[in-house]
């Protein structure tokens, strides 16, 4: 039994969540602040975190960070009445995995939780296959039916974070630092012409993606048709 722990300071937000989530079996801690939030990662090590941003005494964002700083590595879902596209990319800069906007359809939350657990579960590919591509990340190799695709040593990396992280929301700024480093002087329009190129090497139609979506004013997630 996998086990979610839910921050949230509305009593009977968190109700509802913690019935429907052990409805569908399950383990489920709960915590009312951020503080008594933060503890509860630290001491369960829970399976998932659904992550209210606005919190009492520590927020959500706070929480986040403090998280990823202890290098715990489960998701973590935020849960925000707030649409700004800047809290959103925020948070994803923080470690967050992915975001719902309240009001949320808890059939789409318990969606989104087991793919993120789902990913969790199994062991890290050497290949992942796309459509009629193949990436192969140990022998560094690209095929799309038979062909093999060349790939910069720049645009392989930002394609195998794509590939490792399906269903993600990548913000621009979590894409530059994973790709081209903390340090590095390249910018959003380096990220942005790195994706059409890629979408030009193995999208079907280049035009309208199947793969490499774009996420209005915060990135791109990388979801393939089943």
């Amino acid at each position: 039994m996998e086990t979610i722990l839910i921050v949230e300071d509305d009593p009977t937000m968190l109700r509802g969540l913690k019935d429907n989530f052990e409805f569908h079996n399950y383990r489920v801690l709960t915590a009312e602040d951020g503080e008594a939030g933060l503890n509860a990662a630290l001491d369960a090590r829970p399976d998932l975190i659904l992550l209210d941003l606005m919190l009492p005494k520590i927020n959500g964002y706070e929480v986040c960070r403090l998280i990823r700083k202890e290098k715990l590595d489960m998701p973590i879902i935020m849960l925000t009445a707030k649409g700004e596209e800047s809290d959103i990319v925020l948070g994803l800069n923080l470690g967050a995995d992915d975001y719902v906007t309240k009001p949320f359809s808890i059939k789409e939350l318990l969606a989104r939780t087991e793919a993120l657990l789902r990913r969790t579960r199994s062991v890290e590919p050497e290949v992942y296959r796309f459509g009629d591509c193949t990436l192969d990340i140990a022998a560094r190799k690209l095929t799309r039916g038979q062909e093999e695709i060349k790939l910069s040593p720049k645009e392989f990396k930002l394609l195998e974070l794509f590939a490792k992280k399906p269903g993600r929301a990548l913000s621009r700024d979590e894409i530059l630092n994973l790709v081209w480093g903390y340090d590095s002087i390249s910018g959003p329009r380096t990220i942005d012409r790195f994706v059409t190129t890629l979408r030009n090497k193995i999208e079907p139609d280049p035009h309208n993606p199947v793969y490499i979506h774009t996420l209005r004013e915060i990135g791109y997630k990388f979801d393939p048709p089943a």
